[in-house]
């Protein structure tokens, strides 16, 4: 039996089936999404290929969508079964059921499912703090290429749930791979999926916002479809949800690992200009890594830091990290200290959460997206100067350009939707952007953020 995408490319790829055919390209997409061709278009089908008909893949039945105000048991005994190849599911809270072949630890896990359109890099996004709570759906086709090594990380845990993608995990092909990305993917206990149509999930998520579900690769391959539909709906989501202190530091530290470089690694602060007080809200590694090689001496401390923990460094600036989770949540115990900090006058630099925590700790609010933003092809003007830089993103909540108050303005803006993408006061050194300078991954565009902060504190220091 040959497979759709098989079939797809024997009749010239998905614009020529189309045409064969007399149907748009959304009919040969969602044959790949239900990986089997509807049988009024067989004959044809079989005229054009030389194919026969047992070469074509039978429909399999799908599940129900309970109605509303009905239980998941209106989900029939069919979608329990999985097809034949299918060890993996991925189970939304609407009842939607996508089968897969499953990869990784063999585990269940919820999450909100959200997509990444990065080219590279999926181990750096794995390891992102800031995906605590989240199973991301990877729109680039080719993952596991470079495999996984001890460098391209920036926690020493994946902070993921789990992974989505559309082909198996390709074969490593990269000379800094010390191993396969499946092998890493299981030490960590992480799940994956693969041979789901992220096209249409990806779709889905941006047409309807990002869903709750399970991803389940059971050890025994049984499946109990109805409840995994309930732990889904079950799921409060992330709006309300704290989840820094969970991925934070328990406790402070120094650092001075600085910025990666082709034959020689990893750098060395030796000879810092400023001291730089880092509160970890999820800090990403290569963050840090660019404060130190903009020349400061880097104290990490935890995301309950209060003020006074803070200024206990003496810092010369104080820099407000990425994290996950609602910003409103971790705003209870964050700007009580982010206010005490700006009281002082010493300069401020939030990215991600942090800029977030800063546009409150300024008066403003924040608000859930309801897509979200993630990938590293993103663009942003900065409105003083009319520049573009294409950026690296991962968020799903934003600032609220209407409530900024009095003395704080907008800097920068997406260019895809228009939302908001950096601050700065008026009366006090402090700016954040919502992006993420590091790129890591992602392009370089906006790593000179981090020479603007060192020179913000140096001019402070007079």
């Amino acid at each position: 039996m040959r497979s759709v995408e098989e079939i797809i490319a024997l009749m010239g790829g998905p614009e020529a089936a189309a045409q064969r055919l007399n149907i748009g390209t959304e009919a040969v997409r969602k044959w790949r999404q239900a990986r089997a061709v509807p049988s009024k278009h067989w004959s044809a089908i079989l005229a054009a290929t030389g194919l026969t008909l047992a070469d074509l893949p039978q429909p399999q039945p799908t599940p129900r969508t309970p109605s509303p105000g009905k239980d998941s048991s209106t989900v029939t005994q069919t979608a329990q079964t999985p097809p034949a190849g299918a060890t993996a599911a991925l189970v939304l809270a609407d009842g939607s059921v996508f089968w897969g072949r499953g990869f990784g630890a063999q585990a269940t896990t919820v999450a909100e499912i959200c997509f990444n359109t990065s080219m590279t890099g999926y181990q750096e996004v794995l390891t992102d703090p800031s995906y605590a709570g989240q199973t991301i759906c990877f729109t680039f086709p080719h993952i596991g290429n470079v495999g996984a090594n001890p460098e391209d990380i920036e926690a020493i845990t994946p902070a993921a749930r789990g992974l989505i993608v559309k082909q198996d995990l390709t074969e490593p092909a990269n000379y800094r791979a010390t191993r396969h990305l499946d092998d890493w993917l299981k030490s960590h206990g992480v799940p994956g999926i693969a041979g789901i149509d992220t096209r249409a999930l990806t779709a889905r998520i941006r047409d309807g916002g990002a869903p709750n579900g399970v991803l389940a690769h059971p050890a025994d391959g049984r499946f109990d479809i109805p409840a995994l539909i309930e732990q889904a709906k079950a799921w409060p989501g992330l709006e309300g949800m704290d989840l820094a202190k969970e991925v934070s530091t328990r406790q402070s530290y120094g650092w001075d690992e600085a910025e990666w470089a082709w034959g020689q690694g990893f750098g060395r602060q030796d000879a810092p200009r400023v001291k730089v007080v880092a509160v970890d809200y999820g800090a990403k590694r290569n963050i840090l890594r660019c404060l130190a090689s903009a020349g400061c001496a880097v104290t990490v401390v935890p995301a309950t830091a209060t003020a006074e923990d803070i200024l206990s460094h003496k810092p010369d600036g104080v820099f407000l990290s990425n994290g996950p989770g609602d910003p409103a949540a971790t705003g209870a115990y964050a700007v009580p200290a982010i206010r005490g900090v700006l009281e002082t006058g010493l300069p401020v630099f939030g990215i991600c959460l942090g800029h977030q925590l800063l546009a409150l700790a300024l008066g403003a609010k924040t608000y859930k997206l309801d897509r979200g933003h993630r990938g590293a092809n993103q663009p942003v003007k900065e409105l003083a100067t009319g520049k573009v830089e294409i950026t690296s993103q991962n968020h799903g909540f934003a600032v609220d350009d209407a409530s900024l108050p009095e003395g704080v303005v907008v800097t920068h803006r997406s260019l895809f939707d228009g939302s908001n993408e950096g601050i700065a006061s008026t009366t006090k050194p402090a700016f954040s952007v919502q992006y993420h300078p590091e790129a890591s991954p992602g392009p370089t565009d906006s790593h000179h953020l981090f020479r603007r902060f060192v020179g913000m504190i140096e001019a402070a220091k007079g």
